[in-house]
């Protein structure tokens, strides 16, 4: 394998802002779960279809799997992030190009793994809502909204990666 350089990025406006967002949601998450936990019932739904609808039922204490994977995929991906000569890339990595697919590759990491933990977020809300009889599932929009936010940007990195080489 060819020796790609190890640099040090720059955190630019957008990066520290999609920083910061996916840690507030994470907390919130967090807090979510903990606001709520007391007054669920004793079993919750914990999985759904394709459709949104609630297909299996769990106990109670299952509520906290959504946070806990979501914190580990999170800072799981806030690692990762900062190897970024590690990450397979569509083109070509050279002492040119390293800085720029570096960048637009560690936006990705971060824009999805926000992304992550919001639609993580969005579920267990909807979850909580279920489980106390304030909503039916997750809704029909919620699988096509969370296959859009996170398929649209990996089209656009890739784009832009390829366009950069």
């Amino acid at each position: 394998m060819h020796r790609r350089p190890v640099i040090q990025l720059k955190l630019r406006a957008t990066d520290r802002m999609l920083e910061i967002a996916g840690w507030i949601l994470l907390i919130i998450i967090w807090l979510l779960v903990i606001g709520h936990y007391h007054r669920l019932p004793a079993k919750i739904p914990v999985h759904f279809d394709v459709t949104g609808q609630a297909d299996r039922m769990g106990k109670k204490w299952m509520i906290w799997m959504i946070p806990s994977v979501t914190t580990i995929l999170f800072i799981g991906l806030t690692l990762l992030n900062s190897y970024p000569h590690l990450f397979n890339y569509p083109t070509r990595i050279t002492d040119e190009n390293a800085y720029t697919q570096y960048t637009l590759a560690t936006r990705l990491i971060r824009y999805l793994k926000t992304i992550l933990v919001l639609i993580f977020g969005l579920m267990e809300n909807q979850l909580i809502k279920s489980a106390e009889g304030k909503a039916e599932g997750l809704g029909q929009w919620f699988m096509p909204v969370a296959l859009l936010l996170i398929f649209i940007p990996l089209v656009y990195y890739l784009v832009k990666s390829v366009k950069s080489r």
